[in-house]
């Protein structure tokens, strides 16, 4: 009996086991993005050209993510990813994060 009910439980706790592991994978690249959002929001208030700005922001985000850097007054600074959280399961999640910082009075865009 204890044999049928472990049969019917196991695949259960394993898909459950999964989804933490994934759940814990997509927080981990959400996180990385904002850090990486405010950072490049940083180092463009600070007056640093958009292609810099663009490959400092790039460092600290995940694998693969994408940096746009717009704004005068107000610098915006989106970093967004692709994520497969299971690995070779070809599932894709994209994570976004916006950071916003203002222009510092001498840090003008060269």
């Amino acid at each position: 009996m204890v044999t049928a009910e472990t049969a019917v439980v196991l695949p259960v706790l394993l898909v459950v086991l999964a989804g933490v592991v994934a759940a814990v994978v997509v927080v981990g690249a959400q996180l990385r993005c904002v850090d990486a959002a405010r950072e490049g929001a940083r180092a463009a208030a600070r007056g640093e050209d958009p292609a810099a700005v663009a490959t400092l922001a790039r460092r600290a985000a995940p694998d693969g993510a994408v940096v746009t850097v717009g704004g005068d007054e107000e610098v915006r600074v989106a970093v967004t990813a692709r994520i497969a959280p299971l690995g070779p399961v070809p599932l894709r999640i994209t994570v976004t994060a916006e950071a916003v910082a203002l222009r510092e009075p001498d840090g003008g865009i060269p």
